[in-house]
């Protein structure tokens, strides 16, 4: 299953990276999107394209045997960065598909670069991302529980490890920026430009609530594994959700942080550009902390339970 799926993720993101590679070519050749410079939409397309090729490697890594024989720390910031920036989307996917099929008109979709696509290599990009992101989903958890099984193991409370104060802060702005993207996903306006609050579309909507869901999640599960009353809950449930929602809080914000300052091809935020500015810089600290509480949790049991397995003298 583990095999599968990551071939899955790897063809699924080829897909993804020839439409990229297309787009620059023809760039460079003069048929470029109108409202974009050229050097804008090849420097937009360029990062993408080598995200599509770590992508990619991620995919054959996780199918392969070979890739439980590399380093730590590229495999496990590489497949937090894709895991957070593709697996909290698939209940949007199915959401926005199904209002799509009810005649439900979504809007423009957002700020993402394949709103300038045709609709051929919209297809593309979606196959790409849906495939790469189930592909993940399920590959990942499997991955991680082979090669590092102790912080999988039993139901939630036999660990050892506890909440500190900077965690426990984590998680509270965890749950504010959850409440702010789903208080903007019922209509909110505080905090929104009035000159490009109708930026956002209901499609811009369903990712606020997406976003502000998995923010909540996050901060839930984070507690839920580092509180001491034992539950009737499987480890690996609230370890492989804090996993992904950390993911996504630090890479979606990575992401739009850039866009927000940088502002390439004239975007615009929906939000005040200061509003834009902390919201994400608070998204990206707080995603490096819950990853942190959780790379905590992962090293205190494994070494109780090497300590508890070792024989007595």
């Amino acid at each position: 299953m583990r095999g599968l799926a990551g071939y899955t993720a790897a063809l699924g993101m080829s897909l993804y990276l020839a439409v990229k590679v297309f787009w620059v070519a023809a760039a460079l050749l003069g048929y470029g999107p109108d409202d974009y410079s050229t050097a804008d939409w090849v420097a937009l397309n360029a990062v993408t394209v080598l995200m599509a090729v770590t992508g990619i490697g991620l995919g054959l890594a996780l199918a392969q045997p070979w890739g439980r024989r590399l380093p730590a720390i590229p495999v496990i910031f590489v497949s937090w960065v894709g895991a957070g920036f593709l697996v909290p989307m698939l209940p949007y996917v199915v959401i926005s598909n199904v209002l799509g099929a009810l005649g439900i008109d979504l809007g423009g979709g957002g700020d993402d670069a394949s709103a300038q696509s045709p609709r051929g290599e919209e297809i593309f990009i979606t196959i790409g991302f849906t495939a790469m992101a189930v592909g993940l989903a399920v590959a990942l958890p499997i991955y991680l529980r082979e090669r590092w099984p102790h912080p999988f193991l039993g139901r939630v409370g036999d660990g050892t490890a506890r909440s500190s104060k900077p965690v426990t802060a984590a998680m509270a702005v965890a749950v504010g920026l959850g409440l702010l993207w789903c208080y903007w996903a019922l209509g909110g306006t505080l905090g929104l430009d009035p000159a490009h609050r109708d930026h956002w579309d209901l499609n811009g909507r369903l990712l606020n609530a997406s976003a502000g869901l998995w923010a909540l999640l996050g901060a839930w599960s984070i507690w839920t594994v580092t509180r001491r009353r034992p539950v009737r809950l499987r480890r690996w449930i609230p370890m492989a959700l804090a996993f992904g929602a950390s993911g996504s809080l630090f890479a979606w914000s990575g992401w739009k942080l850039p866009m927000a300052v940088l502002r390439p091809g004239g975007f615009v935020t929906a939000e005040y550009v200061t509003v834009a500015i902390v919201q994400h810089a608070l998204s990206i600290g707080v995603g490096l902390a819950l990853m942190a509480a959780i790379l905590r949790v992962a090293r205190g049991d494994g070494a109780a339970r090497l300590e508890n397995a070792a024989p007595s003298e």
